[in-house]
């Protein structure tokens, strides 16, 4: 596969054409990360709202009947249910691992097992989250089919 990169004036829209002989499962995934990374969620914090880059999101947990965004450095609250998260970017690189947390899989530094059957994913920006062992299976089959191999 040939890759070309072309810089074009200020004055023309960009895009990403992607040509092939037949659309694959790997164009398909190639085509949501392309438009995830443009993808905006609102979140709030100290009373005002901002755009969150969807991949820029470490994970997202309920707390309390309200929702929150895990940044590299900050914390957003969203104006989403869990569910709604994970129905609307499931299928990118986020993943339910447990019943309160939803993990960015590209951003997991390490995994470890830990208590119960357990894991505990190290994340980039330095925080634990741990996957119940309900999700770890699954989380496992995810990895090896490669759906997150731009960690």
């Amino acid at each position: 596969m040939n890759v070309c990169i072309r810089k074009i004036p200020r004055t023309q829209d960009e895009e990403v054409q992607i040509r092939c002989h037949v659309v694959t499962k790997s164009v398909r995934e190639l085509e949501m990360l392309i438009k995830s990374r443009q993808e905006r969620l609102e979140g709030t914090r100290d009373g005002r709202s901002y755009a969150i880059t969807l991949l820029d999101i470490y994970y997202v947990e309920a707390v309390d009947h309200r929702v929150f965004a895990y940044l590299k450095d900050d914390v957003y609250q969203l104006k989403m249910k869990l569910y709604e998260f994970e129905t609307a970017y499931g299928e990118n690189s986020f993943f339910r691992c447990s019943k309160a947390v939803i993990i960015n899989l590209m951003k997991i530094q390490s995994l470890k097992p830990a208590l119960n059957g357990r894991f505990s994913a190290s994340m980039r920006n330095g925080e634990e989250v741990i996957i119940s062992r309900k999700f770890v299976g699954e989380l496992k089959d995810r990895l090896q089919k490669g759906k997150c191999n731009d960690r």
